[in-house]
């Protein structure tokens, strides 16, 4: 492991597991959802609202900082934490997923990747290296190597081509310097091919990595076959490693995944479904701007001690949503990032109790009072 990064598992329930990375900027509880701050910062939210919520470590995203504000005014300003007023533990994404999500504006060699700015239409020369080289001046505690991300829809031929590539990749990327207690996770390909899941993880966990990531996943595939890889590949990864699945999702998704022994994941859907009136609430969602809540005087999620729960009416946020008050989006995105850390707390509670299998029952078949 890099000096200053470490992980423990304390206690397990069937395949679930909980325990704590230690970093330099602070501890990271596992299970860990990890808000996305994809331009350095969580989207109309102060960051002690998103700690307040249960969240441990943020993400940014390198493809988005390394264009504006730039790597150098960030490193400038004492790197990403100190830079958006977090002060705790962050992880940024190598940027492969949106450089590769670009279509025609992307050019993919062994070198790396050639693409068009979606600012300004510059183009940007991303190599391995290069992606290192901008998370070690962000000053994340944790980055990821720059992979190759295929669709979920991709052939079994472009599938081992891209594992191809992000092996060859990983392995140069390894030997690049890092910011001081910087870890550095690679990330396992194969679509859903679980024998090339496999075959990619034996060769990535060969190499000194302090940590592995699943990729590709939430790209478009059956949400049964991703949830196939869950249950076939997360407990093969190293146990003695953080186990990370990059880009999930629903809660129902963070629940299969830490059943499976995942330790980590990040997705914008609570926030990004806040800001389309969508809160998640136990065993199913509300849309605040359907007409049932024109008069309902209760509160999102009764028991929810958000500040949203606590102060608001659906009635009133129906309000708010539909003459475009910006306060809506923030409390909505408060509620939802508060439901993720309720599940992420209480999967760890029940993990240390070793009745996972339970809560995850429980969490999915009981509703609250709608």
């Amino acid at each position: 492991m890099t000096d200053g990064f470490s992980f423990q598992v304390l206690k397990t329930s069937g395949r679930a597991r909980s325990g704590v990375i230690h970093t330099p900027h602070g501890d990271v509880p596992t299970p860990a959802f990890m808000p996305v701050g994809t331009r350095a910062s969580v989207k109309g939210l102060h960051p002690s609202e998103v700690f307040d919520s249960g969240a441990s470590i943020l993400l940014g995203n390198t493809y988005h900082l390394m264009q504006r504000p730039g790597e150098a005014l960030i490193q400038q300003a004492g790197g990403l934490a100190r830079f958006m007023g977090w002060h705790r533990p962050t992880l940024t994404d190598s940027g492969g997923y949106q450089v590769f999500s670009l279509g025609e504006r992307v050019k993919i060699t062994d070198g790396g990747v050639l693409f068009s700015s979606h600012i300004d239409g510059s183009r940007i020369d991303l190599t391995p290296e290069r992606a290192v080289a901008v998370q070690a001046a962000l000053g994340s505690d944790i980055a990821m190597v720059l992979d190759e991300c295929p669709p979920g829809t991709a052939d079994r031929d472009a599938v081992q081509r891209a594992m191809d590539r992000t092996t060859a990749w990983a392995k140069r990327q390894l030997h690049c310097d890092r910011a001081p207690g910087q870890a550095l996770f690679c990330i396992g390909q194969g679509g859903i091919y679980e024998d090339l899941r496999l075959a990619h993880l034996e060769a990535l966990t060969a190499m000194p990595f302090d940590g592995v990531a699943l990729g590709g996943l939430s790209v478009g595939e059956p949400i049964e076959e991703m949830y196939r890889i869950f249950d076939t590949v997360v407990h093969r990864m190293p146990a003695e490693k953080p186990r990370y699945v990059m880009g999930i999702g629903t809660p129902d998704d963070l629940l299969e995944a830490i059943g499976s022994g995942v330790d980590m994941f990040d997705c914008v859907m609570p926030t990004r479904n806040a800001r389309n009136g969508q809160a998640f609430v136990r065993g199913s969602r509300i849309n605040i701007k359907q007409a049932q809540y024109i008069d309902d005087p209760r509160p999102l999620e009764s028991g929810c001690p958000c500040p949203c729960c606590t102060g608001f009416e659906r009635r009133y946020l129906r309000h708010l949503y539909t003459v475009g008050e910006m306060l809506v989006l923030r409390l909505l995105s408060i509620h939802n990032l508060y439901h993720y850390g309720a599940l992420t707390a209480g999967a760890r509670r029940a993990i240390a109790e070793d009745r996972f299998a339970a809560f995850k029952a429980e969490w999915k078949t009981v509703p609250s009072v709608r």
